[in-house]
């Protein structure tokens, strides 16, 4: 088991930066792939961006390229998404999600064994 806590939400107007953070406990961190998805309401949840084991490899969403930024540190255990430039189309829930070995489609959200509960991210215009 893998147990996933994210942090670091909340509300920001249009152009403002937030980090999440995700911490992670129960396996060997550096065994899982790590990624960020997110959910509006009345929408289905979409893969935002994620990271490779070693973190070497990064992956995002178009329209979030170049705005936010995935990173690791395996000796922490965490993951975080810095997240610039903010929209709000941007606003969802965003959770973290952990994909043992990652070897299949990072993007995919089914790829993905352990999820945590979500954090609320509220951009205003």
């Amino acid at each position: 088991q893998v147990q996933l806590i994210e942090s670091g939400g909340g509300l920001v107007q249009a152009g403002g930066s937030l980090r999440l953070s995700c911490a992670a406990s129960g396996r060997t961190f550096s065994n899982y792939a790590m990624g960020w998805f997110r959910q509006s309401p009345g929408k289905e949840r979409e893969f935002v961006a994620a990271i490779s084991r070693s973190g070497l490899n990064k992956y995002y969403l178009d329209s979030v390229k170049g705005r936010f930024t995935v990173s690791r540190d395996n000796a922490k255990n965490t993951v975080a998404l810095q997240m610039n430039s903010l929209k709000p189309e941007d606003t969802a829930v965003y959770f973290c999600a952990a994909d043992l070995w990652g070897g299949g489609s990072i993007r995919q959200q089914s790829d993905y064994e352990y999820w945590g509960q979500g954090t609320q991210v509220t951009v205003s215009s």
